[in-house]
């Protein structure tokens, strides 16, 4: 049974790594495009009730952009399995062990997608969460 547990609490942290970078690439192509549209218009300052609005447009658009909404709902329902995981499994196993994953899968699939990343050191930090998990669950 823990076995079984401790299989999803990898699924988990790889997901909410994978995810974690895909939003974040979202992210930027959403602010390149954003950049672009209120480059182009200027007028006077907007008052209070304005900006509410434009905040409210701004984040109903940016869930309607599928590079960042798919993986943002997948990030949350990984986060739903955790929360569902943690009603069997015990906290000072979970917690460890998808947080460690998140790290090193954020990290690889940052590389991944083309990210600046200081290679060797990823892969050194990747390592030792590996060795750090293997630690936990033996």
């Amino acid at each position: 049974m823990i076995a079984r547990d401790i299989e999803k609490m990898v699924a988990v942290g790889l997901v909410w790594g994978a995810t974690n970078a895909l939003i974040r690439r979202g992210a930027l192509i959403w602010d390149q495009r954003s950049s672009k549209i209120s480059s182009s218009s200027s007028s006077s300052p907007p008052n209070l009730r304005q900006r509410l609005i434009s905040s409210v447009k701004d984040l109903l658009a940016l869930l309607l952009f599928w590079q960042y909404s798919v993986p943002f709902l997948l990030n949350l329902s990984a986060s739903a399995t955790f929360f569902a995981l943690l009603s069997d499994a015990p906290i000072s196993l979970a917690v460890p062990v998808t947080n460690a994953t998140t790290f090193a899968a954020t990290a690889v699939f940052g590389m991944l997608l083309g990210e600046n990343t200081r290679i060797g050191f990823a892969l050194l930090g990747t390592g030792f969460i590996v060795a750090g998990i293997w630690l936990c669950i033996s």
